[in-house]
């Protein structure tokens, strides 16, 4: 049996908000990445897993200022890859953080890149770093 809706505000209005993650997954894109000339010669398949841990502020009026806009977070994840030529995926890594931490909410970042390509017996080889932002 369904609650009636102000019995759901009662609930949630009784409750704490511990944790809030943002999360992009399986973000399949190409890029110039590569320690050796032979990697760096083609674009090379990356898939990204991003999961932020956010200030866990509940929305009050059901409006996309009020929470971390994964459309644009996913947008600058993207336009950064694409823009940029690294050798390492830990460099694309840290970068890739820094941009998550442009987003004043992020706390934390947790990201895990992956080449899908580059062995053929390999489904996927890659790093995952994490990171808090410092607090002053």
């Amino acid at each position: 049996m369904s609650k009636a809706p102000s019995e759901k505000n009662d609930a949630v209005n009784r409750s704490t908000l511990l944790v809030q993650r943002t999360v992009i997954r399986d973000l399949t894109l190409s890029c110039s990445i590569g320690v050796s000339d032979e990697e760096r010669a083609r674009a090379q398949r990356l898939r990204l897993n991003i999961e932020l841990l956010v200030d866990p502020v509940p929305p009050l009026e059901d409006n996309i200022n009020e929470v971390l806009d994964y459309g644009v977070l996913a947008d600058a994840v993207r336009a950064h890859c694409l823009a940029t030529s690294f050798r390492l995926l830990e460099t694309l890594a840290e970068e890739l953080a820094v941009v998550c931490f442009g987003f004043s909410r992020v706390r934390e970042t947790k990201i895990r890149i992956e080449k899908l390509d580059r062995y053929a017996d390999i489904g996927g080889i890659g790093i995952e770093l994490e990171r808090r932002r410092d607090t002053e």
